[in-house]
């Protein structure tokens, strides 16, 4: 059985710290005890299709907005119908976890590739997409990813004539602009919804972290919106008064929060299209650097969270990490030479690897005792 076979399927056993270790006790951890691979953030939606959907918005032709309290003109919903058929509902199977995830997704070519949130595909053991043009379902792979900047391109396979979403100039966006978040809101497939709004802040910086690896990054340079914009509208686009795509929407979600962000609704956040676009081509060309991933995810089969160094909490049975020797309450310090400090630090660090790359782990045991050892890295989850 290959790796990727071995860790794509069922949910693997997961070994998990007890309480009686000497290192997790008295620690306040927030990360999931869920055995993703390093690097996997949450999904885009998780549970999202038990959040209460929206009114959905588009049938065919028809347009039904959704009730709100924010003023929005009456043009809106044309130009939301106009990048309708552009968009696909990306649906994830979240082996690791046991779960799915859902989002949205901007179609940039007619062959099928697509522009969506990391956070949307992240943890993924496998993809399908529908699209909304067609209605037709296809699988799905990803190219490539930027964590750092929440930006994934996906790849349909065996897709051709799709219609693309017509693309506006984020930099023409000005406080005040009239705005809809258009996409799969509470994850229930089917026509978009929309939530129109205005943009209220520009270049606003935000946290965000995700509870399965335990890291965080801080996302800059978002557009502010003041738009119910939901869990599962995540990677859909936000669409300017003349119905062209001018930001890609972001959604915090279960696993997938913001810090210092109300969590009352009624705002939302969106990446420029401009930036969007200019690493979806980097991706696209393959050139990977510190932030952007090329290709699938190495796997080292452990859950950690930050103490002086990458806490393991749960290790995947007869995973790398397991083979090499790492126990739950291990403390992972460092990677290739490079030392760790945090759940993040190691996320980065594995970043810059792939499946078959052999790691030089270094780690405390449950003793304090220095060990070293490699771990040869599997196929994992994404991103």
């Amino acid at each position: 059985m290959s790796e990727q076979d071995r860790f794509a399927g069922s949910r693997p056993e997961v070994r998990a710290a007890t309480g009686k270790s000497r290192r997790t006790a008295g620690l306040a951890l927030g990360a999931a005890a869920l055995a993703l691979g390093i690097g996997a953030a949450a999904a885009g939606l998780g549970y999202a299709r038990h959040e209460v959907p929206r009114q959905p918005a588009f049938a065919q032709s028809q347009f039904t907005a959704q009730p709100a309290t924010y003023a929005r003109p009456a043009d809106m919903r044309t130009a939301a119908a106009q990048v309708a058929p552009g968009l696909v509902d990306v649906n994830t199977e979240l082996g690791m976890q046991g779960a799915r995830g859902a989002g949205t997704g901007i179609v940039l070519s007619a062959d099928g590739a697509v522009l969506t949130n990391n956070h949307v595909v992240a943890g993924a053991t496998d993809i399908s997409v529908t699209d909304i043009g067609n209605g037709q379902t296809y699988r799905a792979t990803v190219v490539g990813y930027d964590r750092a900047d929440d930006i994934a391109v996906l790849k349909l396979a065996n897709a051709s004539g799709l219609t693309t979403a017509p693309l506006g100039d984020s930099d023409k966006v000005a406080v005040g602009d009239a705005v809809a978040g258009v996409g799969n809101a509470g994850g229930v497939g089917g026509p978009p919804s929309m939530a129109a709004g205005r943009v209220t802040a520009l270049n606003r910086v935000i946290t965000a972290s995700d509870e399965s690896s335990g890291s965080s990054e801080n996302l800059n340079g978002l557009i502010q919106v003041a738009a119910n914009i939901q869990p599962g509208d995540s990677g859909g686009p936000l669409v300017s008064a003349d119905g062209k795509v001018v930001g890609m929407d972001t959604a915090a979600s279960a696993g997938y929060r913001f810090s210092q962000v109300s969590t009352g609704g009624g705002q939302g956040f969106a990446i420029p299209i401009n930036r969007a676009l200019a690493v979806a081509r980097d991706i696209k060309a393959g050139n990977a650097s510190e932030s952007i991933h090329i290709g699938s995810t190495a796997f080292l089969g452990v859950t950690v969270s930050d103490a002086q160094g990458a806490l393991v909490r749960g290790v995947v049975r007869d995973g790398p990490a397991d083979r090499a020797g790492i126990a739950p309450g291990s403390l992972i310090t460092a990677v290739n030479g490079h030392p760790v400090d945090s759940a993040t630090t190691l996320t980065h660090l594995l970043d810059a690897t792939h499946p078959g790359d052999t790691a030089a782990i270094t780690w405390l045991d449950l003793q304090s005792q220095t060990r070293s050892g490699s771990a040869t890295l599997a196929t994992g989850p994404v991103g």
